[in-house]
């Protein structure tokens, strides 16, 4: 494994990069295509489905320019402003050296002892234990920690974490990841806006017909006369467009995809060079394990994170490598030593608080929907339940 300074995959970051925005403009042309189907169904019944698409087609050149621009625009607010968005998601605030000394001064050493500019330094107050790096540019970059992540870990343990999040900027996964998070936003907001028009049409079968749910049942008689071939056109026609959406909002998880799990081993690997400490990082990941969940965070938002808790369908869609995965590598290239999964003492007075079995007459509920994370070690839920089952997370 390479540790740091990979010009192969920084040169892959960027092109990616540019790659995924020119796919947005792409993925809000067939939004608007798709809206445009909808739209001539609603202004003409009847027809058939070659007259809908011809239709469209000449609407979408209409509506080019407007579409380019909207996303243009958006690109251009997302690059000033997406810090601002995060942080009001996640309630980050920026702390000086007075406020946080510790937690300044060891991001200040890392980056003196490799020559790295400082970023900003944020904080969230949150239990959980994550901590996760944003920015587009040198002036932009910043590093949010929680403060759970600071009660929880010592200073060489939030020293790695933190030469994990400088590796990110270094290594250009920050730029990747903030891309993603724009054409996740943009396509999020389109095909909301077609569901939400798409929700106010219903099918008039006398009629044969599509209309809005606000307009006035007299063109009901007028449309009585359409022939089953027309009817059967806008059926098509609707559902191509409802195929069009559901295609752009896959692609825009797959986009997902292109972010490799690769690049979180590599900036494992990275801290270990910035701080000579691989059983930092080691014991860093066994703390945080299935203990990052950031309850207010957007799923873009946690993609971020140090680690992501949230898994897709079977691990389909996980943007990060399981805990154990990131540990071994450590161990086998880095040499460093594996404890195993770590109790907190928050998590012993946690399992003290739940009440037992001989005082409710049941056994403890387990935390959590899915899986016994945050219980402490060798306490386990002797029902079985989803987190043992095939798709659960073992931790």
């Amino acid at each position: 494994m390479a540790a740091y300074g990979l010009y192969t995959h920084i040169s892959s970051n960027k092109f990616r990069s540019m790659l995924l925005l020119a796919g947005l403009f792409l993925l809000i042309y067939v939004v608007v295509f798709a809206g445009a189907l909808v739209a001539e169904v609603l202004l003409h019944d009847g027809r058939s489905v070659d007259f809908y698409l011809t239709q469209a087609r000449r609407d979408l050149i209409t509506a080019f320019p407007y579409a380019t621009i909207a996303a243009a625009l958006w690109i251009v607010i997302a690059y000033f402003f997406h810090q601002n968005m995060i942080d009001a998601v996640t309630g980050g605030e920026s702390v000086t050296r007075q406020q946080q000394p510790r937690l300044y001064n060891l991001l200040e050493n890392l980056c003196i002892s490799r020559g790295i500019p400082m970023p900003k330094l944020k904080v969230m107050d949150s239990p959980a234990l994550n901590a996760f790096a944003t920015g587009l540019n040198r002036r932009q970059y910043s590093i949010t920690v929680t403060t759970g992540l600071l009660q929880a870990l010592n200073d060489q343990e939030i020293e790695a974490v933190l030469g994990h999040e400088l590796t990110h900027i270094r290594n250009g996964d920050v730029q990747l990841m903030v891309v993603a998070v724009i054409i996740a936003g943009v396509v999020g907001f389109f095909g909301e806006l077609f569901f939400r028009m798409f929700t106010n049409l219903s099918w008039n079968s006398s009629g044969s017909s599509w209309s809005s749910s606000s307009s006035s049942s007299s063109s009901s008689s007028s449309s009585s006369d359409r022939d089953s071939k027309g009817a059967g056109g806008a059926i098509i026609a609707v559902i191509i467009a409802v195929a069009l959406i559901l295609l752009a909002w896959l692609l825009s998880q797959v986009v997902k995809l292109a972010l490799s799990r690769s690049r979180e081993l590599l900036a494992d690997a990275g801290s270990v060079e910035l701080t000579k400490n691989p059983d930092a990082m080691i014991t860093a990941l066994r703390k945080i394990e299935n203990r990052g969940e950031l309850p207010g965070a957007t799923s873009a938002v946690m993609e971020l994170c140090v680690d992501n808790p949230r898994e897709g369908f079977a691990d389909l869609f996980a943007t990060h490598p399981s805990v154990d995965s990131r540990v071994k590598a450590l161990v086998q290239f880095a040499g460093g030593h594996d404890p195993g999964p770590l109790a907190l003492p928050s998590d012993a007075a946690d399992a003290h608080d739940q009440p037992k079995e001989s005082e409710t007459g049941q056994p403890p509920v387990p935390r959590g929907p899915w899986s016994n994370a945050g219980e402490p070690a060798g306490v386990s839920d002797p029902r079985p339940g989803p987190s043992q089952g095939p798709w659960g997370r073992h931790s």
